[in-house]
């Protein structure tokens, strides 16, 4: 099935899908501020690049890659798509989604106010399928198949994260060995800039897709078409999206940015380029095999990889437990939100 922006426009005539769009664009806006400025984080932390310029190029490399890697490979949006089931009564099931998106928007806001970089992916993934549970009343509104494939980027975002970046950082200071200090900073400093507006681009391919697979369900709903299986992206939402989360990124960002940059692990340029670079590699092979995994896990976890290259003592422990801490309660959390919110939403309307 294909959309055109008319038919998207007509559909906001129906009052609960047009809160359940602005709540939707609300969330990507929040992805954007709280979750993209974990792209540029280490490229900030070494001083390579300038906080502002840093919060821009992530934007716009956030921009390319919705747009990009979505006409190349949107398997990510339609594994969102078909986790849940949001069948039955469509009007219904456009309250629960919008309440779902509130819940997201929530978890997601109060997570910033304390500076922990959350996952947005989870938050969605947890929001929709506590929403999924109210609306049919038990788990038969979670699919399986579908669902299995985030335990399995949540093993490749932290596993793989931390080995690639353990890996890659002892590779790069083997291979540099002996070379000029002065001269492997320059060359690094560059470097460093490249894979973080790399890190970026993949960000926006993860987590663009992910919100785009929630925007067609609820347009699919609002037009009583719940069994839409089959479907095309269109350029004009991957245009919104991507704009929307550019903005996000470009009006915040500095307290993930100090968290997960300064606070975790005091890094090097050679370390910094190192976990860019191992957690771009990770989101690509995620986004190729058509796995919903969390960008802010990916990130995080290359570092502590690099940290450890060293010594387990130079990470702040502190920091990695608070982390982890809201990345535990992400699941319950933000699912019992959705679960209540939607149960709230469906009875109002």
């Amino acid at each position: 099935m294909t959309i055109s922006p008319e038919y998207f426009l007509s559909q906001l005539t129906n009052p609960v899908f047009f809160v359940t769009t602005l709540l939707t664009l609300g969330v990507i806006l929040v992805n954007g501020w709280t979750d993209a400025p974990n792209a540029i984080a280490t490229c900030v932390s070494t001083r390579s690049m300038d906080v502002r310029k840093a919060i821009w190029m992530a934007a716009i490399f956030n921009f390319l890659g919705v747009l990009v890697m979505t006409a190349l490979n949107a398997t990510v949006a339609h594994t969102i798509y078909r986790m849940v089931d949001f069948g039955g009564d469509s009007r219904v099931a456009l309250a629960a989604l919008c309440a779902a998106m509130l819940a997201i928007v929530l978890w997601a806001t109060a997570a910033w106010r304390f500076g922990i970089p959350t996952s947005e992916s989870h938050a969605l993934i947890a929001g929709l399928s506590g929403a999924a549970i109210a609306l049919q009343g038990g788990f038969s509104g979670i699919n399986a198949s579908e669902w299995i494939k985030v335990l399995y980027g949540l093993v490749l975002s932290t596993a793989l994260g931390f080995v690639t970046g353990y890996i890659s950082v002892k590779g790069i200071e083997s291979l540099f060995y002996g070379v000029d200090r002065l001269h492997a900073h320059g060359l690094f400093m560059r470097a460093q800039v490249a894979a973080a507006a790399g890190m970026a681009f993949m960000h926006g391919a993860q987590d663009g897709q992910k919100f785009m697979g929630v925007f067609l369900l609820g347009l699919f709903l609002s037009a009583g078409r719940a069994d839409v299986g089959v479907f095309v992206i269109p350029v004009w939402l991957m245009v919104l999206c991507s704009l929307v989360m550019a903005l996000g990124t470009s009006i915040g960002g500095y307290r993930i940015i100090k968290s997960v940059g300064m606070d975790m692990v005091r890094l090097e340029k050679h370390q910094g380029f190192a976990a860019d670079l191992s957690a771009a590699f990770c989101l690509l092979l995620a986004s190729i095999w058509g796995l919903p995994v969390s960008t802010t896990h990916t990130k995080t976890t290359a570092i502590m990889g690099v940290g450890a290259a060293r010594r387990l003592s130079c990470v702040n422990w502190r920091i990695v437990g608070e982390m982890i801490l809201t990345w535990v309660l992400t699941f319950p959390g933000c699912g019992l939100i959705g679960y209540l919110m939607a149960r709230l939403f469906i009875y109002i309307f």
